[in-house]
């Protein structure tokens, strides 16, 4: 029986994923960096310039955006480590967006190797 693990691996054998040193210069040349984590991940950091659209509804968002359903845009996505990443890469190259990649290691490695982090503040209602 497959576990989640043999799925993402999977996923990495048929995806290009660049590494955390490549990934500046892919977001500058990416279409859509997408962050593929839930709400409250994406709001205690993100990369800067990144869209938020969970793992969960990434097809239907992608297939119901006028912007985003344009299959021949560079898109970029990240997790938390690259699990879910991975697995949403693959489900792009099944929906026919042909040029997909991800971020080795995710977000994680992001923050680990350094690289900036947007942090939006909440209002302060006192």
């Amino acid at each position: 029986m497959k576990t989640v693990h043999d799925m993402v691996d999977a996923a990495k054998a048929e995806i290009h994923e660049v590494s955390v040193g490549e990934a500046e210069a892919a977001i500058s040349g990416a279409d859509y960096l997408i962050d593929v984590r839930e709400d409250d991940e994406f709001h205690d950091g993100h990369i800067a310039g990144a869209i938020n659209i969970p793992r969960g509804l990434l097809e239907f968002k992608m297939s119901n955006d006028e912007g985003l359903c344009q299959r021949d845009k560079q898109i970029l996505l990240y997790c938390k480590t690259s699990g879910r990443a991975a697995l949403s890469a693959k489900a792009l190259k099944e929906l026919g967006y042909s040029q997909v990649s991800s971020i080795a290691g995710g977000f994680d490695a992001w923050v680990a190797a350094g690289k900036a982090v947007v942090t939006p503040k909440l209002p302060d209602f006192d």
